[in-house]
């Protein structure tokens, strides 16, 4: 099993970076959902939105890190530079996370069960990490390797 992870992690790492864009979105919406549970479980008192700001804040700095080094291959150049991309990304995951809220929180107005609200995170994830690829592309990593 770990040699065919392996293999799917070589096999992807030098494939054409929507492919590697795709499981950096996969690992930064677990990454999403783990600190968001980690938040109920460890405030249990604190508000709905609070778990749900403490999940989008380590997305969103998981996937920056990982579509940095690993999607896009973009080198590092001087700080005022890598500020102005972490900022234009930080923009547009703003624009994409209004797409995550909506379905998360829309599921969990209508069915009202963690499962519905977990279930609207990924498809609203899935939704904006699509339109932020085509952004990032293009507008955050242009000097990119990949």
């Amino acid at each position: 099993m770990l040699d065919a992870l392996r293999s799917s992690a070589r096999t992807v790492s030098g494939s054409h970076a929507i492919a590697r864009y795709a499981m950096t979105a996969v690992l930064s919406i677990v990454a999403n959902l783990v600190a968001q549970q980690i938040t109920v479980v460890g405030a249990p008192a604190a508000p709905l939105m609070a778990s749900i700001v403490v999940g989008t804040i380590v997305g969103f700095a998981a996937k920056y890190a990982m579509d940095k080094t690993w999607t896009f291959r973009e080198a590092y150049t001087t700080p005022a530079a890598e500020a102005h991309r972490i900022t234009l990304s930080g923009l547009f995951s703003l624009g994409t996370t209004v797409i995550f809220w909506a379905f998360e929180l829309g599921f969990l107005a209508i069915w009202q069960t963690d499962i519905a609200k977990h279930t609207g995170a990924v498809i609203g994830l899935s939704i904006g990490n699509t339109a932020k690829f085509w952004l990032d592309r293009r507008h955050v990593f242009r000097d990119a390797t990949a």
